[in-house]
């Protein structure tokens, strides 16, 4: 049955209405990556969700429905590594067909380290998944394995984002997070490495998502100076967004050797336009990535509330929310007790 458009938009409380979603399959991943799950605090001894514990693709389809039927026209999935639950691309078929009130399409995307990728790629794509960003923190060895906080060889990535090309996941997206003192000095390597190539890549102030992280101001490089080095070498001129609330500001290279992108949550906040919510492997719906509490939506699902009642929870979560937390993170004088992790609710 179709679902019927909301009457008027769904507005939070600072009027910034319901586009995306945002939902994590699993808290597992195969990196450690220091930024997200440093290998000292998510070691051979942390716990992991259940299985029991993670909402089924069923539930999952139910929630992304509403949510469609609320405004939302994005999904992204992310982790941990999404690739590591078990018959994704299922998942990824099921919310292909979802549809909005007029019959359109949602653009479905994933977050992905990309070390599965050559073996999964052409299957998400025959699944419908529609667009792939894919993390790669270095293009020197030594620096890879320092920033993902593995062995896994660079090569297998690389593999990975090739695979994903010829599959026609397009636009493809690389994301690198920029930590100053471990990989600032690949930042002109792979603009290199990347022009030229269709693959969009985009930098990423290294940001304070959770309290595991060890995220320090000092520690942070900023997109100026990012945008500095390349232009000095590969001058750049400013393009406009595709759309109201993208989290990058995008720059195109002016000989024609592609784009990039610049994501600055931390020097240049972008809250007022955020339309992003968020659904954690086990059901719990947050209003921004640095939230520290969640609304639980599993204890709903499998109580078999109906859908109007599941349309109704997740609306009222989203007419109540005031979340700004990276506008006023330089106006507060400690650190909330407690924030979620990324690895948790995806980034």
């Amino acid at each position: 049955m179709r679902e019927e458009l909301p009457p008027s938009p769904c507005l939070d409380g600072l009027q910034r209405p319901l586009r995306d979603l945002r939902i994590s399959v699993t808290d597992r991943c195969n990196l450690r990556c220091t930024y997200c799950m440093p290998r000292e605090v998510f070691g051979q001894a942390f716990v992991f969700l259940r299985h029991a514990d993670l909402l089924s693709f069923e539930e999952i389809l139910r929630v992304a429905r509403q949510g469609i039927a609320l405004g939302v026209r994005k999904i992204r999935l992310s982790g941990g590594e999404p690739l590591l639950r078990h018959g994704i691309e299922r998942l990824v078929e099921m919310l292909a067909g979802l549809r909005t009130g007029d019959g359109q399409p949602i653009e479905l995307a994933m977050t992905s380290n990309g070390t599965l990728l050559a073996k999964k790629a052409r299957a998400l794509k025959d699944a419908g998944l529609t667009r792939l960003n894919i993390s790669l923190d270095a293009l020197d060895e030594t620096v890879f394995h320092r920033m993902s906080g593995s062995a896994m060889p660079l090569a297998v990535v690389l593999d990975g984002i090739a695979a994903a090309q010829a599959a026609g996941l397009a636009p493809l997206k690389v994301n690198t997070v920029i930590r100053r003192g471990i990989n600032e000095g690949e930042i002109l390597p792979l603009a290199r490495h990347f022009r030229h190539t269709g693959i969009i890549l985009r930098f990423i102030e290294f940001m304070d998502v959770g309290l595991t992280n060890g995220w320090r101001l000092d520690e942070v490089v900023t997109a100026s100076d990012i945008l500095a080095q390349i232009d000095a070498e590969y001058p750049l001129r400013p393009i406009n967004p595709r759309y109201a609330g993208e989290v990058a500001k995008r720059w195109a290279f002016t000989d024609g050797g592609g784009e990039i992108g610049v994501i600055a949550s931390v020097t240049q906040a972008f809250c007022h336009e955020c339309g992003r919510l968020r659904l954690s492997t086990d059901g719990k719906l947050y209003t921004c990535l640095f939230a520290s509490e969640g609304v639980d939506l599993r204890t709903l699902l499998r109580a078999h509330g109906d859908d109007a009642e599941l349309r109704q929870r997740i609306a009222q979560v989203w007419r109540g929310r005031g979340d700004r937390y990276s506008q006023l993170r330089h106006a507060m004088t400690e650190v909330p007790a407690r924030k979620i992790e990324m690895s948790y609710i995806g980034g």
